[in-house]
Formats: structure tokens, C-alpha cells, sequence
């Protein structure tokens, strides 16, 4: 028998100052089985970072074909794609081809640098791109704030994030690579 997604409420207070955004969010996600807790935040730090209206979850994991988030227009076509991970040059072409605007994610131990020194030259190639390091020890820190029920404040500053809940407070500084 296959094993069920864990689905998680999260409630959002947004304060993002650099885009003059102020809001809540009531969100639902399902955390795949072969879903750690940092990736399930990362893709919620994410939708913060991206917050907009029409802003969705997609099938993720589930899906091959999907990004984590997309925003998509009333004429169904894609605006925002959103991935994380180190993908492959062929996926993020893909993402390139099929939306006006692509932004990835990356995160990892050890391993963010060397996938970018291998990718780089190739990725200068699509203009509507962009790529964020996210550091591997205050990624790893967003995960121990899972719960089946998550409520948390997000302030974006200068590009600067911070994540608090209750009893935790979280600076992540994402670096842009292009």
C-alpha cells in the first residue's frame, strides 16, 4: 500500500517591504512521503518570496512535468515557475521554454557549488532565469519548525529574510547567482 501525503496548514503573516506587500495567507501543502521537512519549508519560504495573486502549489514530487509553485494568467499560460533543488539543465530549459519568468531555488550541503561551477555557462543562455543560493544551515533551521499545523511571520527587507514563530527567529539571506 502506497504511503498518503501528510497534509500541513500554514498560516502566513507576509510583511515584504521591498515589494510593498503586506498580507496573510492560509495555506494548505502536501508534504510528499520522500519529503524532508527543510524542502517542505524551503517551498513555503519560497511562495513567500513570490507571494502574488493566482500564486499555487502544484503536484511537486508527484508530477515530473509541474515546478514546486506556479503562477499561471486567465489565458492558462505560465507566468512564474518556481523550482528547487539542483535540476538539470534540460528541466530548467523546459521551465524557460514553457514561462515568462523562472526562479530557482537552490540548497544543499556541499553541493550547491559544484553543481553551479558545472551549470553556469549553459544557464547564462536563458534570459528569463533567475537562480538564489540558499544557505544549507538556515535552510536546516526552517525545518525544525514543521508541524502539522505551522504559523509563522516572514519580513523581507533588502532582499533580507527573516522567519519567526513563536518561540524562533530565523535570518535567511538568499544570494542571488544570476
Amino acid at each position: 500500500m502506497a504511503l498518503k501525503s501528510t497534509i500541513i496548514k500554514a498560516q502566513l503573516s507576509l510583511s515584504d517591504m521591498d515589494r510593498h506587500l503586506y498580507q496573510d495567507f492560509n495555506l494548505t501543502l502536501a508534504q510528499h512521503p520522500s519529503e524532508n521537512d527543510q524542502r517542505l519549508m524551503i517551498r513555503l519560504l519560497a511562495y513567500a518570496l513570490n507571494a502574488c495573486e493566482g500564486l499555487e502549489f502544484t503536484k511537486g514530487l508527484s508530477a515530473d512535468d509541474e515546478p514546486e509553485l506556479w503562477h499561471k494568467n486567465y489565458s492558462d499560460e505560465i507566468e512564474l515557475w518556481v523550482e528547487l533543488g539542483l535540476p538539470d539543465e534540460k528541466r530548467l530549459k523546459k521551465a524557460c521554454n514553457k514561462s515568462k519568468q523562472v526562479m530557482l531555488y537552490t540548497y544543499g550541503e556541499n553541493n550547491q557549488a559544484i553543481w553551479w561551477q558545472k551549470h553556469q555557462p549553459k544557464l547564462y543562455e536563458f534570459k528569463n532565469l533567475s537562480i538564489y543560493s540558499l544557505d544549507f544551515a538556515a535552510t536546516q533551521a526552517l525545518s525544525g519548525l514543521v508541524d502539522r499545523n505551522i504559523s509563522l511571520t516572514i519580513t523581507i527587507q533588502d532582499g533580507d529574510v527573516w522567519v519567526s514563530s513563536d518561540s524562533v527567529n530565523i535570518e535567511i539571506k538568499p544570494v542571488q547567482l544570476m
